[in-house]
């Protein structure tokens, strides 16, 4: 395999999970659904309009489905799709990464 054909489908997914805030949302979901200010709370530091923006490129990648119930008020659950469930051994992998990685910085 050429270089090219490997780096074509990295930056795709590096694309795809840019960012802050998509795999720590992913994280949150992969513990059970979750209405958004559930979500809110897992994700410190995310403000409302960038979680509502993330959720919807995440729905939009077939990452996340959003759910509409049929309560008064609206309830809103997000899940995880299938597809997302795909990313639990590159997040187990970075997970163990980044303590690995932490370990040596704070013993300096």
């Amino acid at each position: 395999m050429d270089c090219a054909k490997i780096i074509l489908p990295i930056r795709d997914s590096l694309e795809m999970l840019s960012g802050h805030w998509k795999l720590p949302i992913i994280v949150s979901l992969s513990f059970g659904a979750k209405r958004f200010k559930e979500i809110s709370r897992n994700v410190p530091g995310i403000t409302d309009w960038m979680l509502s923006k993330e959720l919807k490129d995440l729905e939009v990648n077939k990452l996340v489905t959003r759910t509409v119930l049929d309560t008064f008020p609206p309830t809103v659950n997000y899940t995880i799709t299938q597809h997302a469930r795909s990313l639990d051994k590159l997040l187990l992998e970075l997970l163990e990464w980044g303590l690995r990685h932490r370990e040596p910085i704070r013993n300096g």
